[in-house]
């Protein structure tokens, strides 16, 4: 791994036919998430360690919001494609990397019990989520009996406790929401949920002490398969993904490693320094972008990159404006914005401004507004490109 913690793996790529070397493995990974990141990602991981002969097991997914993406995972019990594209280095790397390792999908709406028997399985050994930055709320209506309950924290308590009441033996939780110490937080939503539902005591310490939370942070651009790409016609799931994958985990304790191994995993002693970076430079600079860019005509990163005078302003908010409040705390940091900058100019990448400005309030508290706070604090004046985006509302409050 360099100084950027940049990894780029080409662990179990192939062509177009999807490899299954998990058929039959138990399904040892629940996923709250039927979106395209985690499938990039988490599910990939899995498919590539399996192919590498550790057994990992078979991913079940969750879809919780409305749509027809269990439908289609169904659909396709062979598996999908993800078109790997980029640059790395300057290196252009274009490749298509197989996914075969979700066994089956399951909508939480109407399908909630079999959730539970999933939780129930003595194979399960992770449970992975990914909600957006807004994902941890709470819905007052949820009880323990909801079937199922509308927020993530109380579903995932629902499947912690009939885990428990099986008798069965702990899980490992890996919240993968680009939240700022994810798991303690969630761990913490999660206990303070089961202690209001008048859960035991017996419970609360299996959750707490018991099951390994890990913070983690995830960082790989992951966007719609192209539709010119030959595989286009026959996989509707077909993603696109940039080289660039990395998944940071805060090791335990006790030095182990509750997960399988994998070239893009790095296990570090605090995941803080990689969460600022990434949070405040390259997912900071997005909703920067979109917020800039997209009122102005412009449609996808590459389009703001391929823009001199839209290019400058992003490089002038990221080297004169979010650095300057990094650069003391995070090793790496400048070489990491370069990277950055490598990554935004991907010419596969169709990286929509639309979907990048989803939830644009949200995002902006916990990607801009701390950059925009700590300037002021530094140089006692507003950074004039970030001022021009984050509403006075939102930094005020």
């Amino acid at each position: 791994m360099s100084a950027t913690g940049h990894v780029s793996a080409s662990v179990g790529s192939g062509d177009s036919a999807v490899a299954n070397p998990g058929a039959l493995l138990p399904e040892t990974l629940l996923q709250f998430g039927a979106g395209r990141f985690l499938r990039a990602f988490v599910d990939r991981f899995v498919h590539q360690a399996n192919l590498a002969g550790q057994g990992v097991g078979r991913v079940v997914v969750v879809q919780s919001t409305p749509g027809a993406r269990a439908e289609l995972l169904n659909s396709q019990p062979e598996g999908f494609h993800v078109a790997v594209r980029g640059l790395s280095q300057g290196a252009t790397i274009d490749r298509v990397e197989p996914v075969s390792s979700i066994s089956r999908a399951l909508a939480a709406t109407t399908q909630w019990g079999a959730v539970l028997d999933v939780a129930r399985a003595p194979a399960l050994r992770w449970i992975v989520t990914n909600a957006t930055e807004a994902g941890y709320a709470l819905d007052p209506a949820d009880r323990l009996e909801s079937q199922p309950p509308a927020a993530m924290p109380a579903k995932l308590l629902q499947v912690l406790w009939a885990r428990h009441q099986a008798g069965l033996p702990p899980v490992v939780v890996l919240p993968c929401e680009l939240i700022e110490h994810n798991a303690p937080k969630l761990r913490q939503i999660v206990l303070d949920l089961a202690r209001a539902w008048g859960l035991p005591a017996a419970f609360l310490g299996w959750v707490g002490e018991q099951c390994p939370w890990l913070e983690n942070l995830v960082d790989c651009i992951v966007t719609p398969g192209p539709a010119d790409h030959p595989l286009a016609a026959r996989d509707p799931l077909l993603v696109s993904a940039e080289p660039y994958m990395l998944w940071a985990i805060t090791r335990p304790a006790d030095g182990s490693r509750p997960l399988f191994e994998h070239p893009a995993i790095a296990w570090v002693d605090d995941v803080a320094p990689w969460y600022l970076r990434k949070v405040r430079l390259l997912n900071g600079l997005h909703t920067a972008m979109a917020a800039r860019f997209r009122p102005r005509g412009f449609e996808t990163v590459l389009q703001v990159m391929r823009d001199p005078a839209a290019l400058e302003w992003l490089r002038g908010a990221a080297y004169e404006e979010i650095l300057p409040t990094l650069v003391q705390r995070v090793s790496g940091a400048v070489q990491f914005a370069d990277a950055v900058f490598e990554r935004f100019a991907n010419p596969f990448l169709a990286h929509r401004l639309a979907d990048i400005a989803n939830n644009e309030a949200a995002k902006m508290q916990v990607r801009l507004v701390p950059t925009v706070a700590e300037y002021r604090r530094l140089y006692g004046c507003p950074p004039p490109r970030l001022s021009e985006v984050v509403p006075a509302a939102l930094e005020s409050g």
